[in-house]
């Protein structure tokens, strides 16, 4: 029987696109991605794989970095993103999380939150609710509202970051290393709440991550990054149940859980970059 179930509606379509630095580093090759309404896609990969670098591709902010997309193209809502600058991509409902938090240390929390609704004409009292809306998702920050940002502790700065950019009504949040340097327990509660922002207020993410057995178990569908190629993509299910990401990312095989150091042919088992 035919499969009958309409496809999601695609919001974000990255084709084939290069990315060079400084003219003569190309870093990404060829990378092909899309993110549905009301998903949560995950990129997952090691160092140095293209992650940020792809994210940065799609909000424009590569040109800081003298990097550019020499080829393909990238589309939000099927029109072309590549000539907005990122204010006006804000605007139309994308914006990214830095990685590594990136919160004005000087201000307050709350402060920090209100940054985030500078893009937008409406009353006080819609930000009123906005804000709101971030502490009942971060307890925390409430708490914490009136402490400077430099002063909270990193798992708080991260929850910072994410309500600024919730304060902007995103419809797409490009999440980059949430996890990063963060302990177990604070990683668990922010995805947590990546999964609520995704269920109840219908944010879609496309969220960038090292830590591959976290994200696969949040996450619909993931793509995986190697030397800026995607090398193999799925529904999270069926990537956390192969057995070479079992293996090479999250450090189990059938004999159980593994070490890099004791898989001696692991390049040359890497079977999709052949």
């Amino acid at each position: 029987m035919l499969d009958t179930t309409p496809e999601p509606e695609k919001l974000l379509d990255v084709n084939n696109i290069e990315v060079i630095y400084n003219h003569v580093i190309l870093v990404l090759k060829g990378v092909s991605l899309s993110v549905p309404k009301g998903g949560i896609t995950a990129l997952l990969g090691g160092n140095g794989a293209g992650k940020t670098t792809t994210l940065k591709a799609i909000s424009n902010l590569l040109h800081s970095e003298r990097g550019i997309v020499t080829k393909g193209n990238i589309l939000y809502r099927g029109n072309p993103i590549a000539d907005l600058d990122p204010a006006t991509l804000v605007k139309s409902g994308v914006i990214q999380v830095m990685e590594g938090r990136h919160c004005f240390e000087h201000l307050t929390i709350e402060e920090n939150l209100l940054t985030g609704s500078y893009t937008r004409s409406v009353s006080r009292a819609e930000i009123a609710n906005d804000l709101d809306m971030v502490y009942n998702y971060f307890p925390r920050l409430r708490d914490r509202r009136r402490s400077q940002a430099g002063y909270t502790s990193g798992g708080e700065q991260q929850m910072c970051a994410i309500g600024r950019a919730l304060m902007s009504r995103p419809e797409t949040v490009l999440l980059d290393e949430p996890s990063m340097g963060l302990a177990p327990q604070l990683v668990e509660e922010i995805f947590g709440i990546v999964k609520a922002l995704n269920e109840k207020e219908g944010v879609s993410f496309l969220l960038a991550e090292q830590n591959t057995n976290v994200a696969l178990r949040f996450a619909h569908y993931g793509y995986i990054l190697e030397s800026g190629r995607v090398v193999m993509d799925g529904p999270a299910a069926e990537l956390r149940e192969n057995p070479d990401v079992k293996e090479f990312y999250l450090g189990m095989s059938d004999e159980g859980r593994k070490s890099f150091r004791d898989v001696r042919s692991y390049r040359r088992r890497k079977r999709w970059l052949s």
